[in-house]
């Protein structure tokens, strides 16, 4: 075991994205081999009634199974989450994905923080949190989170970022323990 391999595997990844996302979204996912095992989970700012195929555009750039989250709905290995407009996205203790109509974080429904919050709690050290491109501070809090138990933190460099926002705020809560390109992301979660 190298001084820099993980204590515990990971087993799970939580992105937030804003504006610019999805083609940061598309680079990562496009990156990924087919034989990735984890689930990923994505929030992605969009604005009510714009689901526009969002899930088949990225479908269509990732060798994995691309999932619009339906309420209660179990997690498998290998396929990815899209968090719906309107609703939070929240991972359970039961490795179940749920819906919300909570308030609004940081403008925004769904949140990158109660993602990212959920998830670190629900995998604790095993997950692996992503902040990219956005304009506002969501994703900070959550990623700190993911931090504090123990998880793997990845900022995009806010000079690669369309909206350096929230990879600045991310950066600046000190919990970043990588800050990568789209392309260097993708390809530090394929070598883990």
């Amino acid at each position: 075991m190298t001084a820099n391999a993980p204590k515990h595997p990971y087993r799970a990844v939580a992105i937030g994205a804003s504006f610019g996302g999805p083609d940061v979204l598309q680079t990562l996912l496009g990156n990924l081999p087919a034989s990735f095992r984890w689930p990923i989970f994505i929030v992605q700012h969009r604005s009510p009634g714009r689901d526009g195929g969002f899930a088949d555009m990225l479908a269509k750039r990732c060798a994995l199974p691309v999932v619009n989250v339906e309420d209660k709905l179990p997690i498998r290995a290998g396929h990815v989450y899209i968090a719906p407009p309107s609703y939070h996205l929240l991972v359970e203790r039961n490795k179940h994905l749920a819906l919300s109509m909570d308030e609004k974080e940081h403008f925004v429904r769904p949140a990158a923080d109660v993602l990212l919050e959920t998830a670190a709690e629900a995998y604790l050290g095993q997950l692996v949190g992503v902040i990219a491109t956005g304009a506002n501070a969501d994703g900070a809090k959550g990623l700190k989170r993911v931090y504090e138990l123990g998880g793997l933190t990845i900022v995009q460099s806010p000079k690669s970022a369309v909206a350096r926002a929230m990879p600045e705020a991310a950066i600046a809560t000190g919990c970043a323990q990588h800050v990568l390109e789209p392309a260097a992301i993708a390809a530090m979660l394929s070598a883990l």
